[in-house]
């Protein structure tokens, strides 16, 4: 019994110990150590997500069937017949029980609620009396073996490399079970997920008598690095570096799931944006996790061709319905436009990743766009009602949904919103990186010492930041990275995709205890001050933060003639609700739109803004004329609240603009 209690005791303590590296040349500074402050921008979201958002997740499980998926799979393991139930939904629906236990876990770590615990506990009893005796997890097959799910195949995995999703239920599982663990110090889900990944590294692989298939829909490359960073067990990362090493070497071989050549040959990003999103993650945890240089040129080839290519102004990507892929180099139609919202979480870990790989602001500057437009535009500000597409222009066709039989997205954004503070700071020895801007407080170690520094912000409103340190145990220097977004210094995005064509001559300043801040812009694109620092020291920071005209690169057709107003890091657009009588798809905007800013209370508290137009009006005969107009714009997140209408974020500005409407 000494024996067995040693050696539990010793696992808990690798897995603590563990738990703490990232493995990346940067390492993440959790969000547990960042609060954020409740009213302000981003503390308003996480309140929606903790009050609306997960309970509403959470409620949809037990609506739709989710938990009773597990019942049912518990119940037919122990009978002696077959039962006969009829197994219907996505054979991905696990997945939303993981992903909102999961977002449920990041909230329970910032704001302990007994009840909350109490009731994942609950559900996970549920789950973990569905879980094969060998650890096989996979309702889809086990509540009927007979007559699994359309989508499984006869045999397990038979089918994962098309419909099954048996690897990414695997995928999600790890991710909920790590944040599960780490908020409560409890096993028991951990221990569930330890079991189907030892499954899955015994029944799938290369070996004699293994199943040679990689993930039809990937995430568990991301998820067995993550594990192995947790628990220390090498074959975990061993089985993620196998699903990539062996991807377009097997049985399928398509652009859709990317395997129509071998990872690190691929140089453009293709097919479902959302499997290619989770992919590119997984090579950049690879990369880092092994060093294997090969992995990290491939990584970039490819951030490269979306960032220069491939990405439209509000950080979404996948610019089509036919399988919710990236289309083809600068094809970014607007109406058409997909942008799943998981594809824009996606775009945020790929981007996270790279920063944490290679130290470079630029990966920021792509990642808070995302953030910012893209991501967030896919729930609503009350966080009750969803997008699944984020279309970039519409003549009235879309509508916020209060959830969806394919779930991934809301569950999705459950599990996102509550780890945003997460990407707010980062360390490496004795840097500190201040990566984005909210009102918070960060506690911390930075070179092993505590620090504690808080944020205070209107961002994204406007530009002003004070930074104060409040108690710092550091004997020594340290050096304090902050970042200066690309809209500061005149890039919307680092590519040549998208440009300012206002002439607006942007600027910052940074100062330290009331005078200009000792430090300069490094190559990496922070501005760093390296001192020994006490408390009460202040660093203040003015990005100058005015509205701007974007124009894309003539090569992106569906944006010729036209142009984007954002201010920030927030792109906006035109929607019916302010432009009453006109048609804000059939506008021109004025050469000089003279654009200016007005606070205003709707949707919350928003920044307007307004811009000197001429609308197309018609007679009865059909004759046009045209009428001096003051178009209004408010943030693109933020659409879609007053009703269904037009909305265009690409606005006309010369006639040739108008031959796109039939995109």
């Amino acid at each position: 019994m000494k024996r067995i209690f040693s050696s539990v005791l010793a696992s808990v303590c690798v897995l603590t110990a563990m738990a703490q590296s990232s493995g990346y040349p940067i390492d993440p500074v959790t969000f547990t150590k960042v609060k954020v402050a409740e009213d302000s921008f981003w503390g308003q979201r996480l309140k929606s997500s903790r009050e609306v958002t997960i309970p509403l997740a959470f409620s949809k499980c037990e609506e739709t069937g989710r938990y009773e998926n597990f019942v049912k799979a518990a119940k037919q393991m122990h009978s002696a017949v077959n039962l006969g139930y009829e197994v219907g939904g996505f054979s991905f629906d696990d997945t939303d029980v993981y992903k909102t236990i999961e977002g449920a876990s990041y909230v329970l770590q910032t704001y302990p609620d007994a009840k909350l615990e109490a009731y994942i506990d609950s559900v996970l009893t549920i789950v973990a009396a569905a879980q094969e005796s060998d650890g096989y997890l996979y309702t889809a097959r086990t509540m009927n073996p007979l007559h699994p799910h359309e989508w499984a195949g006869d045999t397990r995995w038979s089918k994962e490399e098309v419909l099954s999703h048996e690897l990414y239920n695997l995928g999600h599982m790890v991710e909920g079970a790590i944040a599960h663990y780490q908020a409560t110090g409890k096993r028991n889900f951990l221990d569930i997920a330890i079991r189907y990944a030892d499954c899955v590294v015994r029944e799938v692989g290369a070996g004699e008598g293994q199943a040679c298939v990689v993930p039809g829909h990937q995430i568990a490359e991301m998820a067995l690095a993550k594990l192995y960073t947790v628990t220390g067990d090498k074959k975990y990362l061993d089985e993620a570096k196998f699903f990539l090493d062996k991807r377009g070497y097997t049985t399928i071989r398509d652009a859709y799931s990317q395997s129509h050549k071998g990872v690190l040959e691929q140089d453009e990003a293709v097919g479902h944006a959302v499997r290619a999103g989770y992919m590119y993650a997984g090579m950049a945890d690879v990369a880092a996790l092994t060093g294997d240089r090969q992995y990290i040129d491939a990584i970039d080839a490819i951030w490269n061709n979306i960032v220069s290519k491939k990405i439209y102004i509000t950080g979404g990507i996948g610019s089509t319905s036919a399988g919710e892929a990236f289309g083809a180099n600068y094809e970014l139609p607007n109406r058409t436009s997909y942008c799943e919202t998981c594809a824009a979480i996606a775009n945020v870990y790929v981007n996270y990743r790279m920063f944490l790989l290679h130290g470079d602001s630029k990966y920021y500057d792509v990642l808070e766009r995302a953030l910012y437009n893209g991501l967030i535009s896919g729930v609503s500000m009350d966080g009750g009602s969803f997008f699944y597409p984020n279309p970039l222009e519409s003549a009235g066709e879309h509508h916020r949904e209060p959830w969806f039989g394919c779930a991934c997205c809301p569950s999705n954004i459950s599990r996102f919103i509550p780890s945003v503070p997460g990407y707010v700071y980062a360390v490496k020895d004795n840097n500190l990186y201040v990566n984005l801007f909210m009102t918070n407080t960060l506690t911390s170690t930075v070179s092993g010492k505590e620090i504690t520094l808080s944020q205070k912000t209107g961002y994204p409103w406007n530009g002003n930041v004070l930074l104060s340190v409040d108690k710092t145990a550091l004997k020594g220097e340290m050096t304090l990275k902050i970042r200066i977004p690309g809209w500061v210094k005149g890039s919307p995005l680092p590519s040549d995709l998208y440009t300012y064509e206002d002439g607006v001559k942007g600027g910052y300043t940074i100062t330290l205890n009331g005078s200009a801040a000792p430090g300069e812009i490094t190559p990496d694109g922070y501005f760093t001050i390296t001192r020994k620092w006490k408390k009460g020291d202040t660093i203040e920071m003015n990005f100058d933060m005015q509205p701007r005209i974007v124009k894309a690169n003539d090569k992106v057709v569906a944006d010729r003639g036209r142009i984007a107003v954002e201010k920030g890091p927030v792109v906006y657009c035109a929607e019916w609700p302010d432009n009453e009588g006109i048609s804000v798809r059939k506008v021109l905007v004025s050469k000089n739109p003279d654009l200016k800013v007005n606070r205003s209370s709707i949707l919350g508290g928003v920044d307007m803004i307004s811009a000197k137009a001429q609308a197309m009006l018609f007679d009865a005969d059909g004759r046009m004329s045209l009428k001096d107009v003051e178009l209004k714009l408010i943030p693109y997140y933020a659409w879609c609240h007053r009703g269904s209408g037009e909305m265009s974020v690409w606005l006309p500005q010369e006639f040739r603009a108008f031959s796109t409407y039939t995109e």
